[in-house]
């Protein structure tokens, strides 16, 4: 049988080993759990903003080859695309006419490889280096920008110089600068693409 004396020293072991518990077990309860919190799926809501949004990409010589701006930009989490008010994208190509895409809105992939046009799109092709201008208007053009190629699914409406082209679809090459109508192609060529004229 345990003296009174040894039981007296054990009190107060015992009392600060049950305050150390209950102080460890508030802490823990008090934590968001580690394994729950990684298993939240992001949501599709707004991160980040911009208003006159621009960005570039250059060559190895420092030429710029496009420039994508907006007048705003509302960017989202969970598929890291983002929304573009008024986007316009101009596309260099040394020794060729400039091209511009605009529209009044659009989206744009988190690598900037892939912009969608919507609503009264336009592509416009400067006039030069032979060719005359060239005007495209659909409602959806998408700019594959590493290939340098625009594309559409919409009924497309396609100018070019005096000659003018409707179809159900289109893929232009920037590089080749060759243009391919799908569909329901419909129009009149001037006789001076026809006789002598560029085709590309």
């Amino acid at each position: 049988m345990a003296r009174p004396g040894k039981l007296a020293s054990l009190v107060p072991l015992v009392a600060m080993a049950a305050l150390a518990g209950g102080t460890y077990w508030l802490l823990q309860s008090s934590l968001p759990p580690a394994k729950q919190s990684a298993e939240q799926p992001k949501r599709h809501t707004a991160d980040y903003f911009a208003d006159n949004f621009s960005v570039s990409e250059l060559d190895t010589t420092g030429t710029t080859q496009y420039r994508l701006t907006a007048k705003s930009m509302v960017h989202y989490e969970d598929d890291e695309n983002s929304d573009l008010t008024l986007p316009a994208m101009r596309m260099f190509q040394p020794q060729k006419p400039q091209v511009t895409a605009t529209a009044e809105r659009g989206t744009v992939n988190s690598d900037v490889s892939i912009v969608d046009l919507y609503d009264h799109a336009r592509i416009l092709r400067a006039p030069g280096y032979g060719d005359p201008q060239m005007q495209a208007d659909s409602q959806h053009f998408r700019v594959l920008v590493n290939d340098d190629v625009i594309e559409t699914e919409k009924p497309v409406r396609l100018q070019r110089g005096p000659s003018v082209m409707t179809a159900n679809g289109m893929n232009y090459n920037n590089v080749t600068r060759e243009m391919k109508l799908y569909g329901n192609v419909r129009g009149a060529i001037a006789a001076s693409d026809i006789n002598g004229g560029s085709s590309k």
